[in-house]
């Protein structure tokens, strides 16, 4: 079984590695650009029983380690 994480900064703080990209690519010419978030995509290998099993621990693994609370968000998903 696997899970695949997507964590973002919250849309309430300045993503500075998202700035840079847009502004690169501006000037790249891509000028109908509006707004970048980056993010990050963390994919897990896993050997759980059960689907509800699986996505409780992660949930539990964004919370108190693949994710900070204060300034990201997570939403992730569990993979056959």
């Amino acid at each position: 079984m696997k899970a695949r994480i997507h964590v973002f900064y919250k849309d309430s703080v300045f993503d500075p590695q998202g700035s840079t990209v847009e502004e690169s690519l501006k000037r790249m010419g891509f000028n109908k650009i509006k707004n970048i978030r980056m993010g990050r995509v963390i994919d897990l290998e896993m050997d759980y029983d059960s689907k509800e099993e699986a996505k409780r621990d992660v949930t539990k693994m964004c919370e108190r380690l693949l994710a900070n609370p204060v300034i990201e968000s997570f939403k992730h998903e569990i993979l056959d």
